[in-house]
C-alpha cells in the first residue's frame, strides 16, 4: 500500500533555494554523525571486540555484534520517521527528534567506554545499541529535511554537500580515533565522539528553519501504520529498484567495512593497525570527497543513473583488486580508486532516493523505508562475512618470543570476491529505473 493512500497528510513545507552556507550548515549534522560512525565501524568496534574476546573467534563475534547493531537501525526509523512527519512541536517536525536522539547517542558513547573498560562483550554490545538507537532517532527525522526543504533543482547540489561532509566527517573520525586507540586513550576518544555529536547537532539546529504544523494530522491505528510502511514496488517500481540497488551496494560495503582493521593486521601485517586503518580510510575518503562534490553537481545535468551504474561497476572491479594485494602500497592504490568510485556513488545516493519518493508529504516515512536499504544489509552482512573469513582457518607464526595468530589471506580474498558480486549486481539493476535519469 502506498503512502499516498492513507488519507490527509500534513501540509507540505515550502521549498526554497539555499545558499552554499545554508547547505553547509544543513550538512554539518551528517558530518558529525559520520565522524562518530567512521570511528566506530572502521576502528573502535573491531579493536575492542578483539581486545575483549581475543583473536580466535573475533571475526564471528564482530559479525554478531554488527548484526545486533542493525536491529535499532532497521526498526527505529520506521517508527520515528512517520512520527516526525506528523509532529506538532514549535521547533518543527524534524528538529525535536534530532535533538532528543543526539542526546541519547552522546550518553551511550560514554557508556561504551565503561563497557570496554569492564571487558564485557555483552555490555559493550548493549551500550553500542543505545548509541545506535539515539543515532537513528535523530537521522530518521533528519533524512526528511532535504525532501522537505530543498527543491528538485538543488537536490544534486545538496546531496553533493552531504557527500563531502560525510567523507570529511568520516576522515577526521578515523584519523583522530586511530591515533587515540593505538595509544590507548579510549576515554578521550569517546569524549571527543560525544562532543562532536553535540557540536553537529548545535550547528544544524540553527541552520534548519522549519515551519511548524498548524493542524493536528489525523491519527492512525497501529495496523494502518504498518500498512503505510509497505510501498508496493508494482505501483512504484522506480522506488523499488532504487531500494534494491542501494541494498546491494550497502551489502557489499558493510560486508568488508567492519573487517578492515583485521585485514590490515592479519594480511598486510602493519605495525600500527588502528593508525594505518585511519590513514587508508582517510585516503579513500579524500578521493571520495573530490569525486563526491563534482558527482552531485554533474548528476543535476546528466542524471543520477549513469553515475550510479559506472561507480558501482568500478567498485566491483576494485574489490577484486583488494582480494589479491597483500602489501600496503597495493592497498593504498586500490583505496584511491575505490574512494573515487565510492564518492561518485554516494554523491547521488540521497538525491536519487529523494527523486523517487512516492509522496513528498510523507517524506520522512518514505525516506525511512528507503533508509532500510542501508540498515538491513548491516544486519545480514556482518555474521556471514565473519564466518566466511573464519571458514578458511587460522594461522599462527612465531615472531621472536611471541606467537602471533591471524586469519588467512584466502578468507579475506573470498570476502572481497563476494563484495564484488554484490556491487556488480547493484550496477546492473539500476538500469531498470525508468522514471528518472
Amino acid at each position: 500500500m502506498s503512502s499516498s493512500s492513507n488519507g490527509p497528510v500534513p501540509q507540505q513545507e515550502a521549498r526554497r533555494d539555499f545558499t552554499h552556507g545554508q547547505l553547509a550548515g544543513l550538512s554539518t549534522y551528517w558530518a558529525a554523525s559520520n565522524f562518530i560512525w567512521g570511528a566506530l565501524l572502521t576502528l573502535i568496534i573491531a579493536r575492542q571486540v578483539r581486545l575483549i574476546v581475543g583473536v580466535e573467534g573475533s571475526a564471528e563475534v564482530l559479525g554478531l555484534v554488527m548484526m545486533l547493531l542493525a536491529i535499532p537501525a532497521i526498526l527505529v526509523p520506521l517508527i520515528v520517521g512517520p512520527m516526525s512527519d506528523r509532529c506538532l512541536s514549535r521547533l518543527g517536525r524534524r528538529r525535536p527528534y534530532i535533538l532528543f536522539g543526539s542526546c541519547i547517542a552522546a550518553v551511550g558513547l560514554m557508556a561504551m567506554w565503561w563497557a570496554g573498560e569492564m571487558r564485557s562483550i555483552g555490555w559493550f554490545a548493549a551500550t553500542l545499541m543505545v548509541v545506535n538507537t539515539g543515532n537513528n532517532i535523530a537521522t530518521a527525522a533528519y533524512s526528511g529535511v532535504i525532501p522537505d526543504l530543498v527543491g528538485h533543482g538543488q537536490r544534486g547540489l545538496a546531496s553533493g554537500y552531504m557527500a563531502v561532509f560525510s567523507q570529511a566527517g568520516t576522515l577526521f573520525g578515523v584519523l583522530i580515533s586511530g591515533y587515540l586507540v593505538d595509544n590507548g586513550y579510549y576515554l578521550l576518544c569517546y569524549a571527543i565522539l560525544a562532543s562532536v555529536q553535540m557540536l553537529g547537532l548545535s550547528v544544524t539546529m540553527r541552520a534548519v528553519h522549519e515551519t511548524p504544523l498548524t493542524e493536528r494530522p489525523p491519527g492512525k491505528t497501529f495496523l494502518a501504520h504498518l500498512k503505510s510502511l509497505w510501498i508496493d514496488p508494482r505501483q512504484y517500481p522506480d522506488f523499488g529498484w532504487v531500494w534494491l540497488t542501494r541494498a546491494l551496494v550497502m551489502l557489499g560495503f558493510y560486508s568488508f567495512l567492519p573487517f578492515i582493521l583485521f585485514y590490515l593486521t592479519d594480511v598486510v601485517q602493519v605495525k600500527d593497525p588502528a593508525s594505518t586503518t585511519g590513514i587508508v580510510s582517510g585516503i579513500v575518503l579524500l578521493a571520495a570527497a573530490v569525486s563526491g562534490y563534482f558527482g552531485g553537481r554533474i548528476s543535476d545535468v546528466v542524471g543520477r543513473k549513469k553515475i550510479v551504474m559506472i561507480a558501482n561497476a568500478l567498485m566491483a572491479v576494485i574489490c577484486l583488486g583488494f582480494a589479491v594485494v597483500s602489501t600496503l602500497t597495493g592497498v593504498i592504490v586500490a583505496a584511491v580508486l575505490f574512494g573515487l568510485a565510492y564518492g561518485a556513488y554516494i554523491s547521488v545516493d540521497w538525491a536519487l532516493g529523494a527523486d523517487v519518493l512516492p509522496n513528498p508529504d510523507d517524506a520522512a516515512k518514505d525516506m525511512a523505508v528507503w533508509h532500510v536499504a542501508m540498515t538491513l544489509p548491516q544486519a545480514i552482512a556482518g555474521y556471514p562475512a565473519g564466518a566466511l573469513i573464519a571458514a578458511f582457518g587460522i594461522k599462527s607464526m612465531q615472531v621472536g618470543a611471541v606467537k602471533v595468530v591471524h586469519y588467512t589471506q584466502a578468507g579475506y580474498a573470498a570476502l572481497f570476491v563476494l563484495c564484488s558480486v554484490y556491487l556488480g549486481l547493484g550496477a546492473y539493476l539500476i538500469r531498470y529505473v525508468k522514471g528518472v535519469n
